[in-house]
């Protein structure tokens, strides 16, 4: 499914590049820990790498459900702009539904 620019993640550009950068950083981490380990490195270095590779995997995803949550919440079910009747409240409590 895309949005009406083609779009199939369904967030703005500015949005998709920088959940890219954080993949990507994510990645590059993952790399030291699949490094380290092959190495039989520290445990600590692995398990503090790996807790990088979560939190930025993690940050990425929330980054994309909240773009995907402000698209939702200011557009009204039959497609047109809402007129900003949506709250930070409301929010929360719709990302609060996908725990």
């Amino acid at each position: 499914m895309t949005d009406d620019n083609g779009n199939a993640l369904g967030v703005p550009d500015d949005v998709r590049k920088q959940v890219m950068n954080r993949l990507k950083r994510a990645r590059g981490q993952l790399d030291a820990v699949i490094d380290a380990v092959s190495k039989e490195s520290d445990c600590r270095k692995v398990v503090i790498q790996l807790a990088a590779v979560s939190s930025a995997v993690h940050r990425a995803g929330f980054v994309i459900v909240a773009s995907g949550m402000k698209h939702c919440l200011a557009t009204d079910p039959d497609g047109t702009q809402s007129d900003d009747a949506k709250t930070i409240e409301e929010m929360e409590k719709l990302f609060m539904m996908l725990s």
